[in-house]
């Protein structure tokens, strides 16, 4: 009895001193506009520029999905930047919430252009004709493949009359649906990126359902090329995989928890805030996607302990994990490391908590350091 009565009270006492590990977390099921908005602009910084947008360039983006989501439960907030291959991630996660930080203003009009995509679309076929105003092919199911649904959209023609409609409907629900207060400037970008999707979906250009098409916007991919992608098992896990995977992010959107923050990975604002926010609510970060960003952090000057500083305040866990994209990789550090082919961006995977850790022990000093944290 006197075991049973000092283990009650030892459980007590770490309740009381590390009440993240017993609490259940708060996170929202749904955000109101208005704290969407609230939180989309209290958070966000001074827009910044980057040399690539609007879509990812990053073909094997899909490899490190099986040891990502490996004996891991949905749940956690999930943190990334850049435009579409966050939704792959989120749906093969599944977080109760996500943050897109991006130092674009750009992107996150492009997240929120998305947003009210997923929003009217009730399948993945309605998606991507709303997405490109092409007409939708008859004959798509619920059991269409990617490459299938990818194929029809190729035979199907471009519409100027629906996407004059599609950017009017994108922008009602936007302001008068939402009510969300965009600045004259911000609604004329998103005129301007939906017709850049428009135009790279066209017949004139067909890039975005080409494979391999070229396009200064959509990098050395096709969208295609992106969506029908495989892990390295021949398993499709894009969010256009399967109606499954695009409904985990329609839903999201339709709730408002996919937040887009404009912000600076090396700022003082936007990812403490975040981290303050997941840390409120008694979450931890199951994973944050930094495509290649770091690469650069570490070209000026201190940026990238400024960085590791924000993700040094994160709430992690054993199981929170850096998605990054690089040039090289080691598969052991004691053997030259293995260079990516052409332009192609190696996906590797770091836990977090690790690379914490060797930050405040002063054992990170270069990119190169990161990069053998990963694999």
């Amino acid at each position: 009895m006197d075991m049973i009565r000092s283990f009650i009270v030892m459980a007590s006492i770490c309740a009381l001193l590390v009440p993240s590990l017993f609490a259940a977390d708060t996170l929202p099921r749904e955000l109101s506009d208005d704290a969407f908005w609230k939180l989309m602009s209290d958070y966000s910084e001074e827009s910044g520029q980057f040399r690539f947008e609007y879509m990812s360039n990053e073909q094997e983006f899909q490899v490190v999905i099986p040891r990502l989501i490996e004996n891991r439960k949905p749940g956690g907030v999930y943190v990334g930047v850049g435009p579409e291959q966050n939704f792959t991630y989120i749906a093969a996660l599944q977080p109760k919430m996500a943050f897109i930080v991006d130092i674009r203003r750009d992107n996150m009009l492009e997240q929120l252009i998305y947003k009210t995509v997923f929003e009217m679309s009730a399948n993945r076929a309605e998606f991507l004709s709303h997405l490109f105003s092409r007409k939708m092919p008859a004959g798509l199911t619920e059991k269409t493949t990617a490459r299938a649904l990818f194929q029809a959209f190729r035979a199907s023609s471009s519409d100027a009359a629906l996407f004059h409609q599609n950017l009017q409907a994108i922008k009602d629900r936007l302001l008068t649906g939402h009510k969300f207060r965009l600045s004259l400037d911000d609604v004329s970008q998103i005129d301007y990126i939906y017709r850049v999707f428009f135009d790279a979906g066209s017949e004139s250009t067909g890039n975005a359902f080409t494979p391999s098409g070229q396009n200064v916007y959509f990098g050395t991919a096709s969208y295609a090329d992106l969506m029908t992608a495989t892990d390295n098992h021949g398993e499709a896990r894009s969010y256009l995989a399967n109606e499954e995977n695009f409904r985990i992010i329609r839903d999201m959107e339709r709730k408002n928890l996919i937040v887009p923050i404009v912000g600076n990975f090396a700022g003082a604002k936007a990812l403490r805030n975040v981290g303050r926010y997941i840390k409120d609510h008694n979450a931890a970060v199951a994973a944050m996607y930094t495509s290649n960003v770091e690469q650069y952090l570490y070209q000026q000057g201190d940026d990238w302990r400024k960085f590791l500083g924000n993700v040094a305040t994160f709430p992690l866990d054993g199981q929170s994990m850096f998605i990054r994209s690089s040039h090289f990789a080691y598969g052991d550090t004691r053997q030259p490391p293995r260079q990516a082919s052409g332009r192609r961006f190696l996906q590797l995977l770091s836990p977090m908590a690790e690379v914490v850790k060797a930050f405040n022990a002063g054992k990170i000093t270069g990119y190169e350091d990161v990069i053998q944290l990963s694999r």
